[in-house]
C-alpha cells in the first residue's frame, strides 16, 4: 500500500510536514507502514484539503473500505487494502481496467530508449500506453554541469555527435521522430515562465558553445537559449500534427536546504508571480506568423493568470476545435475551487464543450478517482446553472457537453480509434 499510495508523492509530504511529522516518515528511513500510519495519523486533521476527498474516494473505489482513515483505524486499513492487492484486479492492467482506460500517456524525457513502450505495445494487450516527449534538460545552460551529462545521454540515445548547435537540434529531432513512431502526439514543457525573449540562430549557437565548454550562460543568455529552443520545439510539434503542452508558473525549489537534500519535486515548491500573458502572447504570435503553431493546452499555475491566458489563447484558434486550450487547473489548483475557477475562465472566453478536461499530475497510480473528482466538480457546476435556470434543463444539449469534457474530446485531441 505504501508502494502504490504513499512513495514518492510530495502532496501528501507536505501535508504531513505541516502537521509536525518528521522527515523520516515522509521520505527518510522509516518502515514503509510507519510511513503509513504516519500519514493515517494526518488524514484527520485534512478536513477541506482536497487529499482528505482524495484518500477516501480511493479507499472505497479501490478496496471498499468506508471508515475513515486515522490512527485508529490505520492498522486494519494496512491489512485489509494490502491483502486486497494481491488480487489481480488491483495489478496494474487490472486497475487501468477497472477505470475504462482507452489510453494512457507517460511523461518522457527525449533520452529514454522507449524499451517499456515497446514492450507494451508487442503485447497487443490493454489500453495503449504513449510517450509525451518533456526536453526540458535540454535548456538548461545556466548549469553546465548537469547539462552536459544530458547532452552526452542524448548523444547515445541518438547515435551521433554532438558537438555544434545544429549538432544539438538534428539529435532532438532524430528523438522526436523516434517518439512519433512509438505512438507520442503530445511534448510538455514545464517552465517557471513563458520565454519569447529575441535570440539570433548566432547568438544561440555561441550560447551553446560555451555551455558546452562548461562555462554557464549569463543572466540574460538563458532565457534567449530558451526561447530559441521553444521556438524549435514549437516547429517541430507542428511538423507533425502533435499537441503542445505548456506548464507555467511554478516557483520552484524554494527550501534551498531541503532541496539540496533531497533534490527536486519533493514538495518545496509553490504558486509563481510572474506575469505570463504578454511573454505568451509573444511566444504563439511568432509561431503563428511563420504558420508553425501547433495545437497548444496551456496549464496555468496562478489562478490570477487565468482570465489573461484565456483571453490571449482566443486570439490564436481556428482550424481545428479547440485548438488553443486553457488547461485544467494544475498542481496547487487541481482541487474543487481550483477547477471551479478554471472551468468558469473558460466557460466565459472560450468554449468549454470542447475542452479536453482532467489531467492528472499525481505520483500515484491510485490517483485515477481523481477523474471522478473532476466529474463531479464539473457536473455540480452545469447542475447550478440549471437549477438557476441561466441554462436550459435539456440533456439533448448538456449531456454531448459532458460526454466530450470528460472523454471524447480528449480521444479526438489524441487521434484514437476507439469509441
Amino acid at each position: 500500500l505504501f508502494e502504490i499510495w504513499l512513495e514518492g508523492d510530495h502532496y501528501k509530504w507536505r501535508a504531513m510536514r505541516a502537521n509536525g511529522i518528521p522527515e523520516r516518515f515522509c521520505t527518510g528511513d522509516a518502515s514503509p507502514r510507519e510511513k503509513f500510519l504516519a500519514w493515517a495519523s494526518t488524514a484527520p486533521r485534512l478536513v477541506r484539503n482536497p487529499l482528505y476527498h482524495w484518500t477516501h474516494l480511493e479507499l472505497k473505489r479501490y478496496f471498499g473500505i468506508d471508515t475513515l482513515l486515522d490512527a485508529a483505524s490505520a492498522p486494519a486499513i494496512w491489512d485489509r487494502a494490502n491483502e486486497q492487492l494481491s488480487e489481480e484486479r488491483l495489478s496494474v492492467s487490472g486497475i487501468l481496467r477497472m477505470h475504462g482506460v482507452k489510453a494512457l500517456c507517460t511523461t518522457d524525457d527525449p533520452v529514454s530508449d522507449l524499451a517499456d513502450h515497446r514492450r507494451i505495445a508487442e503485447a497487443d494487450a490493454g489500453p495503449g500506453v504513449f510517450p509525451t516527449f518533456r526536453p526540458d534538460k535540454a535548456i538548461f545552460v545556466s548549469e553546465p554541469v548537469p547539462w552536459n551529462a544530458w547532452v552526452e545521454r542524448l548523444e547515445q540515445s541518438a547515435q551521433t555527435s554532438i558537438s555544434t548547435l545544429d549538432d544539438f537540434l538534428g539529435a532532438l529531432r532524430l528523438r522526436h521522430d523516434r517518439f512519433h513512431a512509438a505512438g507520442c502526439r503530445l511534448s510538455d514543457h514545464g517552465l517557471d515562465r513563458c520565454y519569447a525573449e529575441e535570440c539570433t540562430e548566432s547568438e544561440a549557437a555561441s550560447i551553446f558553445a560555451k555551455a558546452r565548454r562548461g562555462v554557464a550562460a549569463g543572466p540574460g543568455e538563458g532565457g534567449q537559449f530558451t526561447s530559441y529552443m521553444m521556438q524549435f520545439f514549437g516547429r517541430l510539434d507542428a511538423e507533425k500534427n502533435w499537441t503542445k503542452q505548456l506548464h507555467l508558473g511554478a516557483m520552484r525549489n524554494n527550501s534551498s536546504r531541503m532541496s539540496e537534500r533531497l533534490g527536486p519535486d519533493t514538495g518545496f515548491d509553490a504558486i509563481g508571480i510572474s506575469p505570463q500573458a504578454a511573454m505568451l502572447a509573444r511566444y504563439l504570435d511568432a509561431l503563428d506568423r511563420d504558420g508553425v503553431l501547433p495545437k497548444t493546452i496551456v496549464y496555468n499555475a496562478n489562478p490570477a493568470e487565468n482570465y489573461p491566458i484565456a483571453t490571449v489563447l482566443g486570439c490564436f484558434q481556428g482550424d481545428y476545435p479547440g485548438r488553443m486550450q486553457l488547461g485544467s487547473g494544475w498542481w496547487f489548483l487541481d482541487q474543487k475551487q481550483g477547477m471551479e475557477w478554471q472551468i468558469d475562465a473558460l466557460s466565459h472566453l472560450g468554449l468549454l464543450s470542447r475542452f479536453v478536461g482532467m489531467v492528472t499530475d499525481s505520483r500515484s497510480f491510485m490517483s485515477f478517482p481523481r477523474h471522478e473528482y473532476f466529474r463531479r466538480v464539473l457536473c455540480n457546476a452545469i447542475g447550478r446553472d440549471v437549477e438557476a435556470r441561466e441554462l436550459p434543463n435539456d440533456n439533448s444539449l448538456l449531456e454531448p457537453l459532458i460526454r466530450g469534457v470528460c472523454y471524447g474530446n480528449a480521444r479526438d485531441l489524441l487521434g484514437l480509434k476507439v469509441s
